[in-house]
């Protein structure tokens, strides 16, 4: 019997046995007390591939995200975000409840935001008003179907933030990806950033962590912050080794995700129930159905077929592309969609 090829996330991904001798071989310490050296080594990994002074391990990307907020902020302030970003739509209204600070929503194309839009929303220093005290950008864009900044325009927002004394945070969840597609340099795009969420166990294949980088003084008040919200480890160097050798080994295979996508892209593109496909850029699939109604029978005509996909919206579904769906599911996907 043929396994389920599931497209629902990069987040399925599983252990391969390199990386699970990799974790069962990790030599481990008291996270809490700083002394587990596997984590050390992933930190001091993961800071010089970006050129970034420090890192901290935690457990998941909204962790991650939640702290950098909570870090830059103060309650009563604000951060600049695009509508559909991960921090604002898919943390469980963390930016209130965590750091007590309310959020300027922007429109842009597939979720980036630019240096123009941002300008005119800082907030006058008005006791009407909150504080803008954080601008937030999502590369890849998961609502924007993994659209990917330009590079040059994250330079003028961060020239922008400058002249205006604001911190710059990067929700990188799948940032590996647009390092991948870009060929842009790691430490000239963090150079950028004054924080950087990077997410370890989406198409990089580990079971679970994400890294905060950023300078030494911005790290240890992260630490801080980590232990407040529940987030401190102890014997964790397991799975950090499981992230290092993520970071050494599954990075330049993303390409291949990319291509996997594009081959979907172009069967679905044939097919008289899709409207369009949001055009690729990495490794995520939008396909907008010419009728919203047919949304979830062919989402289940899909799982009849040993396929599953998700629900991204009214008449919308989202295939994602990672490392557990090989080449020849690629094609068992390619011939299910031309019978569908």
């Amino acid at each position: 019997m043929q396994r389920m090829i599931d497209f629902r996330s990069d987040t399925l991904t599983k252990p391969s046995m390199a990386m699970r001798e990799a974790m069962m071989s990790a030599e481990v310490g008291d996270d809490v007390f700083n002394e587990d050296p596997s984590i050390h080594s992933l930190q001091n990994f993961a800071a010089d591939m970006f050129g970034m002074e420090d890192a901290l391990f935690c457990t998941s990307g909204t962790q991650t995200n939640q702290i950098a907020i909570n870090v830059h902020t103060q309650p009563g302030g604000e951060v600049i975000c695009h509508w559909e970003s991960h921090i604002y739509k898919y943390e469980g209204a963390g930016i209130a409840k965590n750091s007590g600070v309310s959020v300027r929503l922007l429109d842009g194309d597939r979720g980036r935001i630019t240096r123009d839009s941002i300008a005119n929303w800082k907030n006058p220093d008005d006791v009407h008003y909150p504080l803008t005290q954080l601008v937030s950008l999502e590369d890849t864009a998961n609502r924007g179907g993994g659209a990917i900044y330009d590079l040059n325009e994250i330079k003028k927002i961060k020239s922008w933030c400058v002249e205006n004394a604001l911190p710059l945070h990067l929700d990188g969840a799948r940032l590996m990806n647009a390092m991948v597609a870009t060929g842009n340099d790691m430490k000239e795009y963090a150079l950028q950033f004054d924080s950087i969420s990077l997410c370890l166990s989406k198409g990089l294949g580990a079971p679970v962590g994400s890294l905060l980088l950023g300078k030494k003084d911005f790290i240890k008040q992260a630490r801080r912050v980590r232990k407040v919200f529940g987030g401190g480890m102890r014997q964790a160097g397991f799975i950090a080794a499981a992230g290092e050798y993520a970071l050494k080994n599954n990075v330049e295979r993303l390409v291949v995700d990319h291509e996997n996508a594009k081959a979907l892209e172009a069967e679905f593109i044939k097919k008289d129930w899709v409207k369009d496909v949001v055009p690729i850029m990495t490794n995520i699939v939008v396909v907008n159905l010419k009728e919203n109604d047919q949304r979830d029978s062919i989402i289940n005509k899909f799982k009849e077929k040993g396929i599953l996909c998700m629900a991204f919206g009214v008449g919308m579904l989202r295939f994602v592309t990672h490392l557990d769906v090989s080449s020849d599911e690629i094609a068992r996907t390619i011939e299910a969609i031309k019978t569908i």
